[in-house]
């Protein structure tokens, strides 16, 4: 029976895990994808949207410093108008132009 709980705890913390990262990169999809379309209907209608969530995406994979950015920058916009997002240009800057 010690062996069994053993497994089942292993299979508990592993599955934990693989949930948790998976969460982290719903986040890190949200936050690009808001970001990148935010600039886009904000500032340039013929921005590359796509272009900028794959890069996006990719940093956000390669840097948890770069996620945290992303994640910052989300939570400035958030709720803000095309004009109140000037006030986030140091949490979104190197994300988008």
């Amino acid at each position: 029976m010690t062996i069994f709980r053993s497994l089942l705890a292993a299979l508990v913390f592993t599955s934990s895990i693989v949930a948790l990262s998976a969460c982290d990169k719903a986040d890190e999809a949200f936050d690009c994808n808001m970001i990148c379309n935010r600039y886009s209907d904000c500032f340039d209608a013929n921005y590359d949207v796509a272009a900028c969530v794959d890069r996006c995406e990719n940093n956000a994979a390669d840097s948890d410093t770069f996620s945290d950015h992303a994640d910052d920058c989300e939570n400035c916009l958030d709720d803000r108008s095309c004009t109140g997002s000037f006030a986030c240009i140091d949490e979104c800057s190197g994300i988008v132009p």
